[in-house]
């Protein structure tokens, strides 16, 4: 008994000791960052230089071992129609021509002298408030522009990490909606740890007067934006800005950093590479490092470094896991790594078997001669609409919805279809045999994956016959005699 109220004594005395130092832990934190930020304010600039700024993907190079310099940073206002996806222009309001804006690369105890312009074809003043400035506004209250005038302010690089920049002028929300927003990076002295590969990607949510999709040019919605209704989420300002030609590329055994950032301004991005996991976190691009993360979180207005190596060749999808963002309205990017495979990491494939849910034996039911409900065939064309609707219905409307109109980037419509009305014994196959590959339909590329269906011969009649006679398609009625002979085609 005297042991263990010895026990509690101690154990009462150590927690009132932590008590007493972690706030002595922190004030010390506290003071040794005051000092660090003071430090960095008495370090002597010696040289000018024009600093070099890149459009995303791409980042300016390292600044390594140099010394802190007094760094010009000239940036033009460009108010510029660009195209948000395929037929859907927009007007984009930018820093430097592009979304995100220009990113600059400094280091800390840099004194940089900010020219911001504005180019005299755009129709409205702005400004500039950099997350990395210790200032009123972020230098905003030093930058309001308008049209064909120019700005000049300077400011002293702190504090070291990875910052948001955007304008800040009335209505605020409005200004970042219509891009402009961008990072600066404030490096340590003595730079970041060298990487093979370094690449700048922002996110962003846009809201247009029409839906997702709608064509022509599209005005800013201020009560979509009010109301966070985004119609599209998307990385460096538009849908397929990484894909395709122009994904960002790599060699297995390399290392990648990405300079993340979330311009908003509203949606939080929880950034994710499928099928790569995170060596490090630079935490909202400060100097907390996190490990082996899976899923990182960016705020609207904040940022984050992530660093990883690529062990295996493949193209890697990144995303906002948020993931109807990701593959309903824009937020995706390609890492493409070529190299030599490692069975050891990853397999591959290794085969293709049959899956019976209810095991590997072949089952038989009692037969009657009751015909099941599904098979009675239709005996006339309201029978055969009535039966496809209840079999499009089970089988078909998870991918190609409700009214056929089909899912963006991912399942093609049904609804006034070119490609489903050009070939009806296209599609019949289709139905029987599942279909993989690259297909264009109305004018949209679309290369995804349809399984083989597990219906019958009528029941495959019924749901084409209430395919091809809804939506403004061709009002084929299709019979299970058709559908038998392709079928015994094969």
């Amino acid at each position: 008994m005297k042991t263990t109220q010895k026990s509690k004594r101690k154990l009462k005395l150590v927690k009132h000791l932590a008590l007493l130092i972690a706030p002595m832990f922190f004030v010390a934190c506290f003071n040794d960052k005051k000092e660090e930020a003071e430090n960095a304010a008495e370090i002597p600039v010696n040289q000018e230089m024009i600093a070099e700024l890149t459009a995303p993907p791409h980042v300016p190079t390292p600044v390594g071992t140099r010394k802190a310099k007094k760094l010009i940073v000239k940036m033009e206002i460009l108010e510029e129609e660009g195209e948000m996806t395929d037929g859907v222009k927009y007007v984009y309001w930018t820093f430097g021509g592009s979304v995100p804006g220009s990113f600059i690369r400094t280091r800390v105890g840099d004194e940089v002298e900010f020219h911001l312009q504005n180019h005299p074809d755009n129709k409205l003043p702005h400004n500039i408030d950099l997350h990395a400035v210790t200032g009123p506004g972020g230098g905003a209250e030093s930058s309001f522009v308008a049209p064909g005038h120019s700005k000049v302010f300077s400011f002293k690089t702190l504090n070291p990490g990875l910052y948001v920049y955007h304008c800040a002028t009335a209505p605020v929300g409005m200004h970042i909606a219509n891009g402009m927003y961008g990072l600066i990076l404030v490096e340590p002295a003595g730079g970041l740890p060298k990487v093979d590969k370094e690449y700048y990607i922002m996110q962003g949510d846009f809201y247009t007067k029409g839906a997702n999709g709608e064509r022509g040019l599209q005005p800013f919605d201020m009560q979509k934006a009010v109301d966070e209704h985004a119609d599209y989420v998307v990385f460096n300002g538009k849908v397929g800005a990484l894909t395709g030609d122009n994904a960002i590329t790599a060699k297995v055994g390399e290392t990648v950093r990405l300079f993340v950032g979330n311009g908003g301004p509203n949606l939080v991005s929880s950034f994710h590479v499928i099928g790569e996991i995170f060596d490090k976190v630079h935490v909202e691009g400060g100097d907390m490092i996190n490990e082996n993360v899976q899923t990182t979180l960016i705020p609207a207005g904040g940022a984050a470094i992530v660093e990883f190596k690529v062990d295996v060749p493949g193209t890697f999808i990144l995303v906002d896991h948020s993931i109807f963002r990701a593959f309903n309205k824009g937020a995706l990017a390609m890492l493409k790594v070529e190299g030599e495979e490692d069975k050891k990491v990853y397999s591959g494939e290794i085969r293709d078997d049959i899956y019976l849910p209810e095991g590997p034996g072949i089952q038989t039911m009692p037969t009657t001669d009751e015909i099941v409900a599904s098979e009675v065939p239709a005996k006339s064309f309201e029978e055969q609409m009535e039966f496809g609707k209840q079999a499009y219905m089970q089988t078909c409307f998870a991918c190609h919805q409700g009214e056929g109109q089909g899912i963006p980037n991912a399942f093609p419509p049904l609804a006034n279809s070119d490609y489903l009305n050009a070939d009806v014994n296209r599609a019949i196959d289709i139905v029987l045999n599942g279909l993989t590959g690259e297909i264009t339909v109305n004018g949209e590329k679309y290369n995804s994956v349809m399984t083989r269906q597990s219906l019958s011969s009528d029941e495959v009649a019924n749901v084409l016959t209430y395919v091809y006679n809804s939506w403004g398609n061709n009002g084929t009625v299709v019979t299970k005699e058709m559908v038998e002979k392709v079928k015994n085609k094969k």
